[in-house]
């Protein structure tokens, strides 16, 4: 991959983008539908393990060659973003959608530009941040802070408390990382990379859930569809596509997501569950994006 087609990423990628956005911003509503009946772990687990199964079978049918993995060091790298493209986070904003609206949640996305820059900053040498992308990260920080913090102080007005917050926040984080080191990592198929961290995920977070939540029960069936929903769509599919847009535009460039999902997140919240949000959550937001604005200008106004 070079510099350039990180610079000057084709219809193609952006089409992908768009697509992502959409998918994406509707993940939380899924997730809010199936915390209705499921615990958090088991939510995470199984949208998990259903989008695992998913693209197994799908690469069984097509590259069955392709599973026989047996050099360790893409097996180290499968199973570390396992963890953190999937298990991790994924716990973190099913225990997170507890306390707070899916619309909080998928603003709390849009901070991942934020970490990607950062990241990328540190880890790909021929990144570069001047003044401008330093007055978006800035800026960027003070969108969380003004995200986060009212939650201090209003616990009880439906706005969540500040723990389910950071955790939304921290699964952003999650996601960065997880971006970086995907654009690392060995040279995989897309798909079988993709299937392989769902499966890893699957196998570290599966005997939590168990342990602390015990083997579920099918009881709602709005809550049942909304998981299988999730591990189909948002999971099995859309990080495929992740994967491979990373790889053809660059991380940064997958970051600009970012910008679209919060605006489905909110709009799905309140459309189909009624979710109010605090006013802090909508001028967070807009400082957020302001801020990643900043650091992506080259992206979205090329010159």
């Amino acid at each position: 991959m070079t510099v350039a087609t990180l610079n000057a990423p084709g219809p193609r990628d952006w089409t992908l983008l768009f697509f992502l956005s959409f998918v994406w911003g509707g993940a939380f509503l899924s997730m809010a539908m199936a915390l209705e009946q499921y615990g958090p772990f088991t939510v995470a687990a199984g949208r998990i393990g259903i989008g695992a199964l998913a693209l197994l079978a799908v690469v069984a049918v097509t590259r069955p060659g392709d599973l026989a993995i047996r050099d360790p060091k893409i097996l180290g790298s499968i199973l570390l973003l396992g963890i953190l493209n999937f298990a991790l986070p994924f716990s973190l904003l099913a225990w997170g959608l507890q306390r707070v609206p899916s619309g909080f949640a998928g603003v709390a996305m849009g901070s991942s530009p934020i970490f990607v820059l950062l990241l990328a900053y540190l880890f790909v040498p021929d990144e570069q941040i001047g003044p401008r992308r330093i007055a978006g990260v800035i800026l960027g920080f003070a969108g969380l802070l003004v995200l986060i913090l009212p939650g201090a102080s209003a616990e009880l007005d439906g706005g969540g408390t500040v723990a389910a917050r950071i955790a939304c926040v921290a699964a952003a984080l999650c996601y960065s990382v997880g971006a970086i080191l995907i654009r690392r990592a060995p040279p995989v198929p897309p798909m079988v990379f993709t299937a392989g961290m769902l499966t890893a995920g699957t196998l570290v977070l599966t005997p939590l859930a168990l342990l602390v939540e015990g083997l579920p029960e099918i009881t709602s069936a709005r809550a049942t569809w909304a998981m299988l929903y999730a591990g189909i769509l948002p999971t099995g599919l859309a990080f495929l596509l992740r994967v491979m847009l990373i790889r053809s535009a660059g991380p940064i460039f997958m970051s600009l997501v970012a910008y679209i999902v919060p605006l489905w997140a909110v709009l799905l919240g309140i459309i189909l569950l009624d979710e109010t949000l605090m006013p802090s959550t909508y001028i967070g937001a807009m400082i957020i994006l302001s801020g990643v604005g900043l650091t992506q200008l080259r992206f979205l106004w090329p010159r």
